[in-house]
């Protein structure tokens, strides 16, 4: 049974893909940062074994304790997805220093942080996938420090695609649709606009997302490619 960690798995996407990944087999590694409770409900709900554990990304500590009991109890992973990512959305004038280390902290540093720790668990052959945004391919008024965090991701993930291939690691990048989910809610504005500047006139879907995620790691030759699950272009 291979097994999968998926990072911010509380979220809106991350719940998604933690189902579809246990409905297709996988053992699943449920992680979080405060949100103790819908964790272990989620994981309760898994049909086959999983492990719900919390860790600070931002954090190398706290990530390689979780990381070393991951190894533990599970064995390795076979599939990392980074999913799990924050934002500040306001002009990059009325940013703090802080506010700006928080959003590139948590999605940048915290991706390298991560997968740096994770990769010796990492079996020959696994999967990485590095879930962007629109916003980091094309940037977005009011979020700068989300869309060059998630740009970032994209220069990193090329980079880990290259030095990884020895092994057969491969390395995407997911660009997800606007969501009506998690951080998606409750922005209703931006909804709107992401609904005008589909082709189709609909909004991303989780379970799109989450399903082209799972046929990804099943893959064997593709890597270092950026995929947008949108109808935006």
């Amino acid at each position: 049974m291979r097994t999968v960690l998926i990072t911010g798995a509380t979220g809106g996407l991350g719940e998604v893909l933690v189902r579809v990944f246990d409905s297709a087999g996988y053992s699943t590694v449920v992680h979080y940062l405060k949100n103790r409770q819908k964790a272990e409900q989620l994981t309760k709900t898994l049909k086959n074994p999983s492990l719900c554990i919390s860790a600070d990304l931002k954090d190398i500590n706290s990530v390689e304790k979780m990381v070393d009991a991951i190894g533990s109890e599970m064995g390795g992973l076979d599939v990392l997805v980074n999913n799990a990512s924050v934002t500040i959305d306001k002009l990059l004038l009325r940013y703090s220093e802080a506010e700006w280390d928080e959003v590139i902290n948590t999605n940048l540093k915290g991706t390298f942080i991560m997968t740096k720790a994770a990769l010796p668990i990492i079996r020959d052959g696994g999967h990485i996938v590095n879930i962007s945004s629109y916003s980091g391919l094309k940037g977005r008024q009011g979020q700068a420090a989300y869309s060059a965090s998630k740009a970032g991701i994209v220069g990193l993930s090329k980079s880990l695609a290259r030095e990884l291939s020895p092994r057969k690691i491969k390395v995407n990048v997911v660009v997800p649709g606007y969501l009506p989910v998690g951080m998606g809610q409750m922005a209703p504005e931006a909804m709107k606009r992401a609904m005008k500047e589909s082709t189709l006139q609909m909004l991303g879907s989780a379970e799109d997302t989450a399903r082209f995620v799972l046929f990804l790691v099943n893959t064997e030759t593709i890597t270092g490619q950026v995929f947008a699950i949108d109808s935006r272009f």
